[in-house]
Protein backbone atom coordinates (compact mmCIF):
# COMPACT_ATOMS: atom_id res chain seq x y z
CA UNK A 1 0.00 0.00 0.00
CA UNK A 2 1.22 3.49 -0.85
CA UNK A 3 2.72 5.97 1.61
CA UNK A 4 1.09 9.41 1.52
CA UNK A 5 2.90 12.59 2.53
CA UNK A 6 0.13 14.71 4.04
CA UNK A 7 0.19 18.46 4.62
CA UNK A 8 -2.68 20.06 6.54
CA UNK A 9 -3.60 16.97 8.55
CA UNK A 10 -4.78 18.91 11.60
CA UNK A 11 -7.39 20.92 9.68
CA UNK A 12 -11.02 19.84 9.43
CA UNK A 13 -10.72 18.40 5.94
CA UNK A 14 -7.27 17.04 6.75
CA UNK A 15 -8.60 15.07 9.71
CA UNK A 16 -11.34 13.56 7.57
CA UNK A 17 -8.81 12.57 4.92
CA UNK A 18 -6.36 11.18 7.49
CA UNK A 19 -8.95 8.95 9.15
CA UNK A 20 -10.30 7.66 5.84
CA UNK A 21 -6.81 6.99 4.46
CA UNK A 22 -5.77 5.06 7.57
CA UNK A 23 -9.01 3.05 7.45
CA UNK A 24 -8.21 2.18 3.84
CA UNK A 25 -4.80 0.82 4.84
CA UNK A 26 -2.49 3.58 3.61
CA UNK A 27 0.66 4.64 5.44
CA UNK A 28 0.85 8.36 6.18
CA UNK A 29 3.55 10.86 7.04
CA UNK A 30 1.81 13.97 8.36
CA UNK A 31 3.58 17.30 8.85
CA UNK A 32 1.98 19.43 11.57
CA UNK A 33 3.14 22.53 13.41
CA UNK A 34 1.47 21.46 16.66
CA UNK A 35 1.23 17.68 17.28
CA UNK A 36 -1.23 18.38 20.11
CA UNK A 37 -3.78 19.28 17.43
CA UNK A 38 -3.49 15.77 16.01
CA UNK A 39 -4.12 13.49 19.03
CA UNK A 40 -4.26 10.34 16.96
CA UNK A 41 -2.00 7.32 17.21
CA UNK A 42 -1.88 4.60 14.58
CA UNK A 43 0.70 2.04 13.49
CA UNK A 44 0.59 3.46 9.94
CA UNK A 45 0.83 7.12 10.96
CA UNK A 46 4.08 9.05 11.40
CA UNK A 47 3.56 12.58 12.74
CA UNK A 48 6.37 15.00 11.89
CA UNK A 49 6.58 18.28 13.77
CA UNK A 50 7.46 21.15 11.46
CA UNK A 51 6.24 23.84 9.08
CA UNK A 52 5.36 23.66 5.40
CA UNK A 53 7.30 26.92 4.98
CA UNK A 54 10.49 25.16 6.14
CA UNK A 55 12.08 23.33 3.21
CA UNK A 56 13.92 20.85 5.43
CA UNK A 57 10.73 19.86 7.27
CA UNK A 58 8.94 19.41 3.96
CA UNK A 59 11.68 17.22 2.50
CA UNK A 60 11.65 14.99 5.60
CA UNK A 61 7.91 14.51 5.06
CA UNK A 62 8.10 13.82 1.32
CA UNK A 63 11.06 11.43 1.60
CA UNK A 64 9.95 7.82 1.25
CA UNK A 65 6.42 8.70 0.12
CA UNK A 66 4.65 7.68 -3.08
CA UNK A 67 2.20 10.55 -3.41
CA UNK A 68 1.65 13.96 -1.81
CA UNK A 69 -1.71 15.27 -0.57
CA UNK A 70 -1.69 19.00 0.21
CA UNK A 71 -4.68 20.20 2.24
CA UNK A 72 -3.16 23.12 4.15
CA UNK A 73 -4.61 26.60 3.73
CA UNK A 74 -5.03 30.04 5.20
CA UNK A 75 -6.06 30.63 8.79
CA UNK A 76 -6.13 33.88 10.72
CA UNK A 77 -2.71 35.49 10.62
CA UNK A 78 -1.32 33.32 7.80
CA UNK A 79 1.40 34.82 5.58
CA UNK A 80 0.09 36.32 2.34
CA UNK A 81 1.67 33.69 0.09
CA UNK A 82 1.31 30.68 2.40
CA UNK A 83 -0.07 28.25 -0.19
CA UNK A 84 2.34 29.34 -2.90
CA UNK A 85 5.48 29.28 -0.77
CA UNK A 86 4.49 26.01 0.92
CA UNK A 87 3.68 24.42 -2.43
CA UNK A 88 7.02 25.59 -3.82
CA UNK A 89 8.79 23.74 -0.99
CA UNK A 90 6.69 20.64 -1.67
CA UNK A 91 7.40 20.71 -5.41
CA UNK A 92 11.15 21.09 -4.83
CA UNK A 93 11.12 18.20 -2.34
CA UNK A 94 9.15 16.01 -4.74
CA UNK A 95 11.58 16.73 -7.56
CA UNK A 96 14.53 15.93 -5.30
CA UNK A 97 12.94 12.73 -3.98
CA UNK A 98 11.55 11.51 -7.29
CA UNK A 99 7.89 11.68 -6.20
CA UNK A 100 5.62 12.36 -9.17
CA UNK A 101 2.04 12.89 -8.01
CA UNK A 102 0.47 15.65 -5.92
CA UNK A 103 -3.18 16.30 -5.07
CA UNK A 104 -3.79 19.84 -3.83
CA UNK A 105 -6.97 21.31 -2.36
CA UNK A 106 -8.23 24.76 -3.32
CA UNK A 107 -11.50 26.68 -3.52
CA UNK A 108 -14.06 27.27 -6.23
CA UNK A 109 -12.85 30.85 -6.58
CA UNK A 110 -9.80 29.51 -8.41
CA UNK A 111 -10.71 29.79 -12.12
CA UNK A 112 -10.28 26.96 -14.62
CA UNK A 113 -10.76 26.86 -18.39
CA UNK A 114 -13.68 24.40 -18.29
CA UNK A 115 -15.71 26.47 -15.83
CA UNK A 116 -18.92 28.12 -16.98
CA UNK A 117 -19.69 30.31 -13.97
CA UNK A 118 -23.25 31.44 -13.39
CA UNK A 119 -24.32 34.64 -11.64
CA UNK A 120 -23.90 33.23 -8.09
CA UNK A 121 -20.39 32.03 -9.02
CA UNK A 122 -19.44 35.47 -10.32
CA UNK A 123 -20.80 37.01 -7.13
CA UNK A 124 -18.76 34.64 -4.94
CA UNK A 125 -15.57 35.37 -6.86
CA UNK A 126 -16.29 39.09 -6.72
CA UNK A 127 -16.77 38.94 -2.96
CA UNK A 128 -13.52 36.97 -2.57
CA UNK A 129 -11.62 39.60 -4.57
CA UNK A 130 -12.94 42.28 -2.23
CA UNK A 131 -12.87 40.50 1.14
CA UNK A 132 -10.04 37.95 0.93
CA UNK A 133 -7.98 38.91 -2.11
CA UNK A 134 -4.81 37.37 -0.68
CA UNK A 135 -6.44 33.93 -0.43
CA UNK A 136 -7.62 34.03 -4.05
CA UNK A 137 -4.35 35.46 -5.38
CA UNK A 138 -2.39 32.84 -3.43
CA UNK A 139 -4.56 30.04 -4.83
CA UNK A 140 -4.02 31.28 -8.39
CA UNK A 141 -0.26 31.55 -7.97
CA UNK A 142 -0.02 28.10 -6.32
CA UNK A 143 -1.91 26.65 -9.31
CA UNK A 144 0.46 28.32 -11.75
CA UNK A 145 3.39 26.84 -9.84
CA UNK A 146 1.95 23.33 -10.05
CA UNK A 147 1.16 23.73 -13.75
CA UNK A 148 4.78 24.64 -14.43
CA UNK A 149 6.25 21.92 -12.18
CA UNK A 150 6.31 19.03 -14.64
CA UNK A 151 4.67 16.87 -11.96
CA UNK A 152 1.45 14.85 -12.15
CA UNK A 153 -0.81 17.33 -10.35
CA UNK A 154 -4.51 17.40 -9.53
CA UNK A 155 -6.10 20.47 -7.97
CA UNK A 156 -9.37 19.54 -6.27
CA UNK A 157 -11.69 22.51 -5.81
CA UNK A 158 -14.66 22.76 -3.49
CA UNK A 159 -17.43 25.26 -2.69
CA UNK A 160 -18.63 26.06 0.85
CA UNK A 161 -17.57 23.21 3.13
CA UNK A 162 -19.82 21.72 5.81
CA UNK A 163 -19.30 19.27 8.67
CA UNK A 164 -22.31 17.10 7.88
CA UNK A 165 -22.03 13.29 7.94
CA UNK A 166 -20.68 11.56 4.88
CA UNK A 167 -23.37 10.97 2.25
CA UNK A 168 -21.32 8.81 -0.08
CA UNK A 169 -22.72 10.74 -3.05
CA UNK A 170 -21.49 13.92 -4.69
CA UNK A 171 -21.00 15.46 -8.12
CA UNK A 172 -17.71 16.05 -9.89
CA UNK A 173 -17.82 18.78 -12.51
CA UNK A 174 -16.62 22.33 -12.99
CA UNK A 175 -17.77 25.63 -11.54
CA UNK A 176 -21.21 26.25 -13.05
CA UNK A 177 -21.28 22.81 -14.71
CA UNK A 178 -22.95 19.93 -12.83
CA UNK A 179 -22.24 21.70 -9.54
CA UNK A 180 -23.84 23.19 -6.44
CA UNK A 181 -22.70 25.60 -3.74
CA UNK A 182 -21.69 23.22 -0.92
CA UNK A 183 -20.12 19.88 -0.06
CA UNK A 184 -19.35 18.05 3.18
CA UNK A 185 -15.72 17.74 4.21
CA UNK A 186 -16.12 13.99 4.67
CA UNK A 187 -17.28 13.49 1.07
CA UNK A 188 -14.66 15.90 -0.27
CA UNK A 189 -11.99 13.91 1.57
CA UNK A 190 -13.35 10.69 0.07
CA UNK A 191 -12.95 12.09 -3.44
CA UNK A 192 -9.42 13.30 -2.69
CA UNK A 193 -8.53 9.84 -1.39
CA UNK A 194 -9.79 8.26 -4.63
CA UNK A 195 -7.34 10.42 -6.58
CA UNK A 196 -4.39 8.71 -4.87
CA UNK A 197 -4.97 5.74 -7.18
CA UNK A 198 -6.96 7.35 -10.01
CA UNK A 199 -5.22 9.38 -12.71
CA UNK A 200 -8.31 10.52 -14.61
CA UNK A 201 -7.99 14.09 -13.33
CA UNK A 202 -4.21 14.51 -13.62
CA UNK A 203 -3.56 17.99 -15.03
CA UNK A 204 -7.12 19.12 -14.25
CA UNK A 205 -9.03 21.04 -11.57
CA UNK A 206 -12.26 19.13 -10.80
CA UNK A 207 -14.95 20.85 -8.72
CA UNK A 208 -16.64 18.62 -6.12
CA UNK A 209 -20.10 19.49 -4.74
CA UNK A 210 -23.47 18.00 -3.88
Amino acid sequence: MKTIALFGASGKTGRQFLEQALAAGYRLKALVRDPAKLPLQHANLEVITGDVLNATDVERTVAGSDVVVSLFGHVKGSPEWLQTDGTRNIVQAMQQQGVRKIISLSGGGLPYQQDKPKLPDYLIRGIMKLVVPKVLNDAIRHAELLQASGLDWIIVRGPRLTDEPRRGQYRVGWVGVNASTKVGRADLAAFILQQVEDNAFVGKMPFVSY
